[in-house]
């Protein structure tokens, strides 16, 4: 048995761990946890994909840690990796903390299926000028159907929050065209936890990690997995 913490922390769609490189290097300058990442499956543009893909590449991993001899671990998941890693804190017992960064649960302007036509055209023209022109390039290089696959998996988790129990902190920032409030909003409701945190940062968009306050944000992360936590604590502050 391994009687450090771990910390796995998991990307999002049409993403990779460099994206957070930030708050990796951070947490190992730290010396007190061993960080893994790794890269979800996407394929090229002419194979398929399924939802499952990136939820058994995770259960991949946090399982090779488990057989490591970790007994602790936090998890970190970042967009659409935060849904999942709701999805593996209400799953497996090693699994201690929960951070969720922008978690997808709602995205762009679509809330359990539910499209508003408008107001996605107005998210999807502020993505196209804040996106570098190299990450949309690599939307092309998706599998056709990805896109209809991570919808999939947001419907296949949406419920986890009512089963995640685990301590949580949850960001957000106030300038995310890709996930709206309410999809933190609608997490903080439903998290079983007694200890939940949901901290706005303001002027800040999608991947805080990259943001020009991601000094401050990772401050917050690592202030919560250092913590001790003995009681019910519930708090939603804006900073």
């Amino acid at each position: 048995m391994i009687f450090r913490k771990s910390v796995l922390i998991i990307h999002g769609f049409n993403s990779n761990p460099m994206e957070l490189k930030y708050l990796v290097d951070k947490l190992q300058y730290q010396r007190m946890f061993d960080v893994f990442t790794f890269t979800l499956p996407f394929h090229s543009y002419n194979t398929r994909l399924e939802y499952s893909d990136f939820i058994n590449s995770t259960e991949e991993k946090i399982n090779l840690i488990i057989n490591s001899g970790y007994r602790e671990i936090y998890v970190i998941g970042h967009s659409m990796g935060g849904v999942i890693g709701c999805y593996i804190a209400s799953k497996y017992k090693e699994v201690k903390r929960l951070v969720l960064i922008s978690p997808s649960f709602h995205y762009l302007a679509v809330v359990k299926d539910k499209i508003n036509v408008i107001d996605t055209i107005k998210s999807g023209i502020s993505i196209v000028k804040d996106y570098k022109l190299n990450n949309l390039y690599k939307v092309t290089k998706l599998p056709i159907n990805a896109p209809i696959e991570f919808m999939n998996l947001i419907r296949k988790c949406y419920d986890m929050p009512k089963y995640t129990s685990v301590p949580c902190l949850i960001i957000w920032g106030t300038k995310d065209n890709v996930v709206p409030k309410s999809s933190v909003d609608y997490v903080f409701k439903h998290l079983k936890s007694k200890y939940k945190s949901l901290i706005i940062f303001k002027d800040v968009n999608h991947n805080p990690i990259k943001s020009f306050r991601r000094e401050i944000v990772v401050i917050e992360i690592v202030k919560f997995l250092n913590c001790i936590i003995e009681k019910k604590f519930i708090s939603r502050k804006e900073i």
